[in-house]
């Protein structure tokens, strides 16, 4: 009798979510049941569940996503070495240079985001910059070629032109622009194919974010170890044209699934935008008022306390309405108060992860300088390009991800209690944990790399090879795909849980800008470390010729700055106020 009155009440309250214009008149009760929560087809219908979205079309996407990965990190991973070899650019101003350009790519999202869900929609959003990537990536691959038809796949090794520079740096920008709003839309699109009010596609929705990491690590693995290979021996033009043909695939692959995705309804009324820079206006146009809030706080009380307004309680005065200028005396609802304290709240937590993600910045810069000095043989013939072992850590990824999907995650549920094992915020803080390890772990290797070029006299010749196999910086790229299991995963879906439902695309691009300002601060670290080390003509610690420097001491102040910001992440974690009840309840 008990499951009997459990499934009249849900049925109760799934028709009391639907949208009565969408449903026409006589559908029965177990026909509501097989909508897909809000969400409508490509024709504008009610979706349906059994044929539309959840993992049927979250493949296509997470296809797409291995693509654009692949052609993104064609392009990213060997640009040290392109801007040091062909473009003639130092050490350092090179390292700046992918710094800046990594942390402008990871802050587009932002744009992108905003673009998505306030203007096109994430679907129109995705082709149109799919179309412009590929653009970006097409004019890349010809900046880097001869101009001329009996050599057009000759490599321009000599000083390049101004001008072919220039065309360079736009079309690299360019590339960064079609990244930063593509990549926040297909994430966000692909998590709405999952039903959150349904059991079973939350539980799915979980495992997307991680199989979907899966994919984003997949594509790297292989672009990483093949791109760059085809640079380094054959020629940077096919290298960066390879890319754009992938892109091209992918846009493709994406428009097969269109019949399957499930579309996000249009909310009605004032944008999240506006409703939430409402309250932030209000609040401070009210900020000096005396006006007591006793009768409205008793009217919101089980609001308030179900969803915790104890924080930020300044943003409560938007509630006021000073000249009573309506009927209730407000100016602002409880909901749109509260939506505005969600998004509030993640301002701590994102800041905290900014020292994660200057580690992790070093993978494609620093580390891979390192290794370009060490014994890269295999055999007697074959040389492995320095910026192969970038892909050790997407491979260490793939292997990590299904082990916690499959063991870690039941395993945690059942000494935890909780559905999905730990929370979206405890699995943040353990990678952030192993970053700190990765920074240690490196030093303690840089200190061995240096040791061996001073006991062979290497210390004044940086271009012969340091006898020291490559394979010793195994273990940093290897943490740092640990790392990014727990971090980037959870960021993920903490940053696309933790907003409302129209902002999701900015979530994301939440999450992705922590990479963008994480690679600022690393270029702005690495020049105040250079001044400040290269004193009386000595060396600095991240010199051009990396056995004269210090590395492994700038690797010590990384670890430094991330325990700060470990204990920093601890403070605003225990003090979080999760906004929805399936995060309460993780």
């Amino acid at each position: 009798m008990t499951k009997t009155n459990d499934k009249m009440q849900a049925n109760v309250d799934v028709e009391a979510d639907m949208d009565d214009s969408r449903i026409p008149t006589g559908i029965d009760i177990p026909l509501l049941n097989s909508f897909a929560g809000d969400s409508i087809d490509y024709k504008g219908r009610q979706a349906l569940r059994s044929n539309s979205g959840s993992w049927r079309s979250a493949v296509f996407i997470i296809g797409v996503e291995v693509a654009e990965r692949f052609a993104y990190y064609g392009i990213s991973s060997n640009l040290i070495t392109y801007l040091t070899g062909p473009l003639g650019q130092s050490t350092a101003t090179a390292a700046e240079n992918v710094n800046v350009w990594t942390g402008t790519a990871s802050l587009l999202p932002l744009v992108g985001g905003f673009v998505a869900d306030g203007l096109l929609g994430r679907y129109r959003t995705i082709i149109i910059a799919s179309l412009l990537y590929i653009l970006a990536l097409g004019m890349l691959a010809l900046t880097t070629l001869v101009p001329s038809g009996a050599e057009s796949f000759v490599v321009v090794t000599s000083s390049p032109p101004h001008l072919q520079v220039i065309i360079f740096f736009i079309s690299l920008y360019l590339v960064a622009f079609a990244q930063g709003c593509h990549k926040p839309c297909v994430l966000a699109f692909g998590a709405d194919q999952f039903d959150a009010s349904d059991a079973h596609e939350c539980r799915a929705k979980s495992s997307f974010f991680n199989w979907w990491y899966f994919g984003m690590c997949a594509g790297p693995a292989v672009g990483i170890f093949v791109i760059s290979y085809i640079q380094d021996n054959l020629s940077w033009g096919l290298g960066f044209g390879i890319p754009c043909i992938v892109m091209g695939l992918a846009l493709i692959i994406f428009l097969l699934g269109t019949m399957q995705y499930r579309f996000q309804k249009k909310t009605e009324g004032k944008s999240a935008f506006v409703r939430i820079g409402r309250v932030f206006v209000e609040a401070a146009r009210n900020w000096r008022t005396t006006r007591p809030m006793a009768s409205l706080e008793d009217q919101a009380c089980e609001t308030i306390t179900h969803q915790g307004s104890q924080q930020f309680t300044f943003l409560n005065k938007a509630l006021l309405s000073l000249d009573e200028s309506n009927e209730t005396g407000t100016i602002c609802s409880i909901d749109e108060v509260e939506e505005a304290k969600a998004v509030l709240r993640l301002i701590p937590i994102w800041a905290s992860l900014l020292a994660y993600s200057t580690v992790l910045s070093q993978t494609s810069t620093l580390f891979t300088k390192q290794g370009a000095t060490l014994d890269r043989s295999i055999g007697p013939t074959f040389e492995i390009p320095a910026a192969t072992l970038q892909s050790f850590i997407g491979l260490s990824i793939m292997i990590l991800i299904p082990i916690y999907d499959t063991i870690l995650v039941p395993v945690s549920r059942s000494v935890t209690n909780k559905p999905f094992g730990i929370t979206m915020l405890q699995r943040i803080g353990t990678g952030l944990f192993i970053s700190i390890a990765l920074m240690v772990i490196s030093a303690l290797i840089e200190s061995k790399r240096l040791k061996t070029a001073k006991e062979y006299g290497l210390q004044d010749d940086p271009e012969t090879m340091i006898p020291m196999k490559i394979w010793w910086l195994l273990p940093q790229y290897l943490l740092a795909g640990a790392a990014d299991v727990f971090t980037v995963v959870g960021m993920q879906e903490f940053f696309y849980d933790q907003v409302p439902r129209e902002l999701r695309s900015i979530g994301v691009a939440l999450y992705l800008s922590v990479s963008g300002v994480g690679n600022f601060m690393s270029s702005f670290l690495i020049s105040i470390v250079e001044k400040i080390t290269r004193r009386d003509g000595e060396e600095s610690w991240i010199s051009d010729n990396l056995n004269k420097g210090h590395i492994d001491y700038f690797y010590y102040l990384l670890a430094g700055i991330s325990s700060v910001a470990f204990v920093m992440y601890v403070y605003a974690a225990k003090s979080y106020v999760y906004n929805r009840g399936r995060a309460i309840s993780m």
